[in-house]
């Protein structure tokens, strides 16, 4: 019996994280909304290639695109929509996509307990891990406890400017509802910009005066970078400390081009990725 061609529709529904893992392609992390891969597309050592189990949809934010699944095969193959949809078809099993419930994620929501100042003898020795001064992570994070499927968990918790929180602990690397990046403002003519919370605590540790006198963001995710774009005119400099990889370097290119007021720090910190992996290397 012939079998019945595959359509764009029937394509487009097919589950994107089931069919990476059938190509050996496994998550990096994921949270109840979304899954963190290597990019499948270029070498990256650190994953930005992000798929949404929300929308069943991709972005590649080392290139600056995304889609559905057919134009990942486009992409992958080099070819055209009907090729991708033949190689599809060639899949005896099709893991569709099934769009997880509303009730069933806010039942998953990480939900803070408590905000206090840091003490845990775990969180200070992770601290020193980072080689970051326990002093430096006291003046801008707390100690969060959290509740997470049915379980009481706690971490290094930097706030965002709408009361979310990122965390992070040993062994846990996420963040609480609403997501968005963390501004520190104290009136200056002066805006640091960094891509990640330990790159902002390397910072401070590496040069504290810097960090006081200037006004300072922290992305919290390079998908942050757009909601940014309006502070920047404000500053009379801005610096720029992105990670010195593809995704990074691709960013720092994109605001060089927009704002004059802008300068690129990545320099200071090669040949290491970031701030942080400095900051380790350099204190052994």
């Amino acid at each position: 019996m012939k079998k019945e061609r595959l359509s764009c529709e029937k394509a487009r529904n097919i589950c994107i994280v089931k069919s990476l893992a059938k190509l050996g392609h496994f998550p990096s992390r994921t949270t109840e909304k979304e899954a963190w891969f290597l990019s499948p597309l270029r070498s990256e050592t650190q994953a930005s290639f992000k798929v949404s189990k929300i929308r069943n949809s991709w972005y590649d934010f080392g290139i600056g695109k995304g889609g559905n699944l057919i134009d990942l095969v486009c992409l992958m193959n080099d070819c055209e929509v009907k090729e991708a949809l033949q190689l599809l078809q060639q899949d005896t099993v099709t893991p569709y996509f099934n769009p997880p419930k509303k009730q069933h994620l806010k039942k998953r929501k990480i939900q803070i307990t408590a905000v206090e100042p840091l003490s845990h003898a775990a969180l200070i020795n992770y601290l020193k891990s980072r080689r970051i001064p326990v002093k430096i992570a006291l003046r801008y994070c707390y100690q969060v406890r959290y509740r997470w499927k049915d379980k009481q968990y706690f971490a290094i918790g930097l706030e965002n400017h709408k009361g979310g929180w990122e965390l992070r602990n040993k062994y846990f690397k996420n963040s609480s509802s609403p997501k968005t990046f963390s501004f520190f403002e104290r009136g200056s003519k002066q805006l640091l910009i960094t891509e990640g919370m330990f790159d902002f605590l390397s910072l401070a540790s590496m040069d504290k005066e810097l960090v006081k006198k200037s006004d300072a963001v922290v992305l919290n995710s390079l998908a942050f970078i757009e909601k940014i774009k309006l502070l920047i005119p404000k500053y009379k400099q801005v610096l720029l400390y992105l990670d010195n990889d593809p995704a990074g370097i691709k960013a720092t290119g994109m605001l060089l081009n927009l704002y004059p007021n802008i300068t690129d720090k990545s320099d200071s910190y090669k040949p290491y990725e970031d701030l942080n992996e400095k900051l380790k290397n350099e204190r052994l």
